[in-house]
């Protein structure tokens, strides 16, 4: 699909109202924010290798990336809280995932597959890899976790607390870790009493990212 910042910004404006009618002016917002939103994602969805065409927004993992990116783009560079808690909300309504605009991904990241993702407000590294089912949370007091660069998490991991996950780590699926830390460069199993850490045969980011 291919559409000008106009219409995108209308199309938005239109999904805005369907989704929350009570009138309030996005469009000024969304308009001054798009051009950098817009950067933010081409420039992330051209390093991921599946999506190397570029920004179509009727793929829905790369729509919810760029809603993303206009959120934190209105709500922290802007200061429209308002604006950016509803961009929030339709992207929760529309993909199932929660991901509040002051969270701050990084540049490079794929969300494989939308439903049932959970971002609290933790560290994250580049290309971050995260398929569905997947909570990145915080205990109550307060720890949050650390993820490094090149972290992949396979459906229905978990990361909770204070847990540091170093580069090149892969949570296989259905693993929890709980104020757990990871050595790095390795595959974390789910075994009776507890994470499991084998060495990493090899670097499975690579078959999604291009390497930056």
């Amino acid at each position: 699909m291919t559409v000008t910042a106009n219409e995108l910004a209308g199309f938005l404006c239109r999904q805005l109202q369907n989704t929350y009618p009570d009138g309030h002016d996005n469009l000024t917002s969304i308009a001054a924010a798009l051009p950098t939103a817009l950067e933010r994602t081409q420039y992330c969805v051209t390093r991921v290798k599946p999506w190397r065409a570029g920004f179509d927004p009727l793929v829905s993992s790369q729509y919810a990336t760029f809603l993303y990116f206009l959120s934190h783009e209105v709500g922290m560079n802007l200061g429209d809280t308002a604006t950016a808690t509803r961009l929030f909300l339709l992207n929760k309504a529309l993909h199932a995932l929660e991901l509040f605009y002051e969270v701050a991904l990084p540049d490079v990241f794929m969300l494989s597959h939308t439903p049932g993702l959970v971002f609290a407000k933790a560290s994250y590294g580049n290309q971050l890899l995260i398929h569905q089912g997947c909570t990145v949370g915080r205990k109550v007091g307060g720890e949050r976790p650390v993820l490094e660069a090149r972290v992949v998490l396979f459906p229905n991991a978990m990361v909770i607390g204070n847990c540091h996950v170093r580069a090149n780590t892969v949570l296989a699926p259905g693993v929890c870790l709980v104020d757990t830390d990871t050595p790095g460069d390795c595959y974390v199993l789910q075994g009776p009493e507890g994470p499991i850490f084998k060495p990493a045969r090899r670097e499975i980011w690579r078959d999604y990212f291009v390497d930056t």
